[in-house]
């Protein structure tokens, strides 16, 4: 085993590693999860963040010219020739003055990190090119994955572009939108639609996994997470790497939280920041459970002892209700979020919070940053929607610098969208009223019109 860079399990009193090229992704002691783990002594690294600012100059090397491993001096688990990349993590960090007077913050307090642009349309392209690095490493033959629709859309575009390994994807009864399903189905994945939802198809695809020697690239896989740590170190270079006040990302499966964490733990223990910002995760009300276990149940970190019992009575509860995870933010449909230890220790390291806003509050505040020109899916309207519910709260101040995610583009989930804005009362029954959405206070519907010259100007008029 290396001991320069290895696996090592989350729990600091168990102690267990495993080595590089391990792919059980979990501890051979405890069972519990992994990180990869560094000797920072050992691995060279920069002396200041602004070296990177010079990977621009060299666009050319494909290396550089990626989001991710232009950073690969603080992810250095791979040798350069065996990293994999198509190109990712091209997004912007852009300032969203409209949208911060709607969530209550001053002008200049508020940036939106869109990860909409990489090449699947969502972040999970960060952390996929990370474990299709490790998977080639490993010398894996096929990978899979459970999904929602983004990570299945990202294992099928790398499968696809790299053609190194052929892509089994799980996906629950009726859990996925077209958008995402389409991507899965044109680049050629065997795509496997079990009777369930997302938390039944990730406990399949692990055991399949197992059985059969695939590669899982789910978040329990760490160097997933690896990957996912560089969203924000592109948000500490487009604030000319300052550190914000507080990020606010989505909670599903919470790996993202749980990697942007641990880039700021690195960063503060190489001496690369002077301090780490504070975290806020936001659940759909439909899927809260790390809202209600963290917020109204208590559960902490607590040096990695945390009470497993709180956990289990709350899953146990779950299931004697029968209670699905329910909403339209499809991609943080997940009752069941497989980094729940990881993000309760991201929380215990950064002072961070939780919160749980419902549809019809996402579905505003995903209106309101398209009109700030920006178009996300339902779930990244969730970190603006919460943002909104912490500054009325008093927990953020007005005056705060905050950089919420925005995790996938708009054509991701087109069927809620439109749903939302159309002027058509029984398609808005049929997709939104059902959840609960009794009004869309935000909508910008269709206005009809003869085929007439006077007509259409007329309406110009009124309406424009």
């Amino acid at each position: 085993m290396s001991d320069t860079v290895f696996q090592q399990c989350t729990d600091p009193a168990c102690g267990g590693t495993a080595d590089l090229s391990a792919t059980a992704f979990r501890c051979p002691r405890c069972g519990g999860l992994l990180d990869v783990a560094y000797d920072w002594n050992r691995v060279p690294v920069p002396k200041s963040l602004k070296h990177f600012e010079g990977k621009w100059a060299n666009r050319a090397n494909p290396l550089d010219f990626s989001g991710v491993w232009r950073f690969r001096e603080l992810l250095p688990f791979a040798p350069d020739d065996a990293i994999i990349t198509i190109g990712e993590g091209q997004t912007l960090c852009q300032r969203a003055d409209a949208v911060a007077s709607y969530a209550g913050l001053n002008a200049g307090r508020l940036f939106l990190q869109y990860e909409g642009m990489n090449p699947s349309g969502s972040f999970k392209d960060n952390g996929m090119c990370a474990a299709f690095t490790h998977a080639r490493m490993t010398g894996a033959a096929r990978a899979a994955c459970a999904s929602t629709g983004n990570t299945s859309a990202s294992l099928a575009v790398y499968c696809a572009a790299t053609q190194l390994m052929r892509g089994v994807i799980f996906i629950g009864s009726g859990k996925i939108s077209y958008g995402k399903l389409s991507q899965a189905l044109e680049h050629g994945a065997l795509t496997l639609q079990i009777h369930g939802d997302f938390d039944d198809a990730l406990r399949r695809v692990q055991e399949v996994s197992r059985q059969l020697g695939i590669y899982l690239v789910n978040s329990v896989n760490p160097f997933r997470l690896e990957g996912q740590k560089t969203i924000m170190y592109r948000v500490l270079e487009a604030l000319r790497w300052e550190v914000p006040d507080w990020v606010v990302v989505p909670g599903g499966n919470l790996g993202n939280v749980s990697s942007f964490a641990k880039a700021f733990g690195e960063l503060a223990e190489l001496g690369l920041i002077a301090r780490v910002p504070r975290l806020a995760v936001i659940n759909a009300a439909g899927a809260d459970t790390f809202y209600q276990l963290y917020e109204k149940h208590g559960l902490r970190w607590n040096g990695g002892q945390f009470d497993q019992s709180k956990i289990d009575s709350y899953y146990t509860a779950l299931d004697s209700n029968n209670r699905r995870a329910d909403t339209l933010a499809s991609a943080i449909e997940i009752n069941r979020p497989v980094n729940l230890p990881k993000a309760l220790r991201a929380l215990d390291r950064c002072n961070g919070v939780v919160r749980s806003v419902p549809d019809a509050e996402i579905l505003d505040a995903k209106a309101k940053i398209g009109a700030g020109g920006l178009g996300c899916e339902p779930a990244s309207a969730a970190s603006v929607a919460g943002l909104r519910q912490l500054v009325r709260e008093g927990v953020i101040g007005k005056d705060e610098r905050v950089v919420c995610i925005l995790t996938g583009h708009v054509l991701k989930d087109s069927d809620e969208t439109v749903a939302y804005h159309t002027a058509d009362q029984a398609t808005f029954d049929a997709k939104l009223g059902k959840r609960g959405v009794k009004s869309v206070a935000f909508a910008n519907r269709a206005v009809p019109v003869p085929n007439d010259l006077a007509a259409i100007v007329k309406a110009i008029e009124t309406h424009g």
